[in-house]
């Protein structure tokens, strides 16, 4: 087996704002496996600022992986603990050197067109103009839930865009999430969740900055909005520590991203601590290509969750590869009709 690594830098259609400030672009790396004649390919996405992995020696541990790959996806999982992108990537790429094609992972009614996986509609920060064409338009697309931003603009703002939606939709027919990215304070987390809980909100991601456990502990028990642990979940990496960490702030979600937990393992290492602690779960992508897009898809469809995820990131950039994922209706579909767009560095055969 021989392995190599190339860098793609994907561009995004427009600015997308955060509380950690504007994203232009996003850089990727992918893993390209070979062996009798067949290829694997596995992304490995670093989000700047994030990601535990964005690290001065991350391609130098791309490159070493490479050229350890003869140590197989186990043993490389293990001792790629604090790379938990590049773990993504590592098991992708075998995943797809052995499937029937280079980009079925996981064989199921979804791959086949079948079934669709329910997501959220993204509403990116911006101007409270700019939020209300998102928001328009996601809803005219068929979406009946929606991830707001918040955190960034004027947060009276933030409130009347909520109001806008809860005029048109009751929480029947249109399940409203937010996402603060840590932007609220301690001191003032608690006061805007009660004005926030007055439009029958389904949750908020990460209200407050990361280790503050005993502040997020009391926001958790003391909240009518259930809160859900995202940033808080990267760069922690044994199973005791993650259940440790959700035994002692008891959220009422969490929210898992392949990429930055460490991969599929990783993934279902804080998925069963949650289930044995009742807390609620789903998964969302951060920011892949299409091809790390189509993995945790592919994955996200066979653990049978109801509830909508978060995947719907295929359409953010000017040069992703075209691929049979679609969005309709609110849902994530794989048309079979359409054919992948291969990069030339990745010389995928068909078999």
């Amino acid at each position: 087996m021989t392995a190599n690594y190339h860098k793609h830098v994907l561009e995004l259609k427009k600015p997308s704002g955060t509380s950690r400030g504007v994203l232009l672009t996003k850089e990727t790396w992918f893993i390209v496996l070979k062996k009798d004649g067949k290829t694997g390919i596995g992304e490995c996405g670093i989000l700047r600022g994030l990601s535990i992995d964005d690290r001065d020696d991350y391609e130098e541990k791309l490159k070493w992986t490479c050229e350890n790959i003869h140590l197989g996806v186990a043993e490389l999982w293990n001792q790629l603990i604090e790379f938990p992108s590049i773990q993504f990537g590592i098991e992708t790429a075998f995943k797809s050197l052995e499937g029937k094609t280079p980009f079925e992972l996981f064989p199921s009614a979804f791959k086949k067109g079948e079934k669709s996986i329910p997501i959220n509609g993204l509403v990116w920060m911006g101007t409270s103009e700019e939020m209300k064409v998102q928001i328009e338009e996601k809803i005219e697309a068929g979406f009946n839930c929606i991830k707001l931003k918040i955190g960034a603009i004027d947060f009276d703002k933030e409130v009347e865009l909520l109001a806008y939606i809860r005029s048109h939709f009751t929480p029947e027919m249109m399940e409203i999430r937010v996402d603060a990215n840590g932007g609220f304070t301690a001191n003032e987390a608690l006061s805007k969740l009660e004005i926030l809980s007055g439009y029958q909100i389904h949750s908020i991601e990460q209200p407050i900055q990361i280790k503050q456990y005993d502040t997020m502990a009391e926001l958790a028990k003391h909240s009518k909005i259930p809160i859900a642990l995202d940033e808080e979940l990267i760069g922690v990496f044994s199973a005791e520590e993650k259940e440790d960490l959700l035994s002692k702030i008891q959220p009422q979600f969490i929210i898992v991203k392949p990429s930055l937990v460490g991969g599929f393992r990783g993934s279902m290492q804080w998925i069963e601590i949650a289930e044995k602690l009742n807390i609620g779960w789903w998964i969302t992508s951060a920011l892949e290509s299409n091809i790390g897009l189509n993995a945790i898809a592919q994955w996200t469809y066979c653990l049978k969750s109801e509830m909508p995820q978060g995947l719907g990131t295929g359409s953010l950039y000017t040069n992703n590869f075209e691929s049979p994922l679609v969005v309709r209706e609110g849902a994530l579909w794989y048309d079979p009709e359409i054919a992948w767009e291969v990069p030339d560095w990745a010389k995928i055969k068909s078999r």
